[in-house]
């Protein structure tokens, strides 16, 4: 600090304010709008990707509807994931397929598959789609608990959870829940 000297007073430059609009309702719900948009830009509060129309979740045979909700809230551990991004279909199949015999071989139950959100498509995502339709109408549907889009830090609607069973479901567990059912 050697050397400093204060400012004299003729030399300051004057705090200059600004001059207030009477509140009304118009300038609360503009200054309500503006506090929301700076939550969300600085802190991510406020947008819930389950609120948009790119949001997926389903679950398997016999499962209650909230465990997929609660695996899009992160409370299952996530133990491997995939990318998927860049690849055609038919390779995107190969891949995911061997991946997820990895997975169940392994003992991985929460895996994350990220196959993007479809931007560079003409009309849909088609490997976020080819995804749904691998896991609710291929062969693993049988091994599949839930699936949902991942949370933002995880890829958002670019990414899917998914719950894998330790072993797939059968005919005949099928059968039993269905006679319990009736019950």
């Amino acid at each position: 600090m050697e050397g400093v000297r204060r400012i004299s007073k003729d030399k300051r430059v004057r705090r200059i304010c600004r001059t207030e609009r009477p509140w009304s309702q118009e300038n609360r719900e503009d200054a309500e709008a503006l506090r929301r948009l700076i939550d969300l830009v600085r802190h991510g509060k406020g947008f819930d990707i389950s609120e948009t129309p790119e949001y997926v979740e389903g679950t398997g045979y016999h499962v209650h509807p909230s465990v997929a909700r609660r695996l899009h809230q992160g409370e299952y551990s996530i133990q491997a994931h995939i990318d998927l991004h860049g690849l055609r279909v038919d390779d995107a199949k190969e891949i995911f397929e061997e991946f997820l015999r990895w997975a169940v071989t392994n003992g991985k139950r929460g895996v994350l598959v990220i196959h993007g959100r479809g931007r560079s498509s003409p009309s849909e995502p088609v490997l976020k789609k080819k995804v749904i339709d691998w896991l609710t109408h291929g062969t693993w549907r049988k091994w599949v608990v839930a699936y949902s889009s991942a949370r933002p830090c995880d890829g958002g609607a670019g990414a899917t959870y998914i719950l894998l069973r330790e072993r797939p479901v059968s005919k005949r567990f099928k059968k039993m829940r269905v006679e319990v059912e009736k019950r």
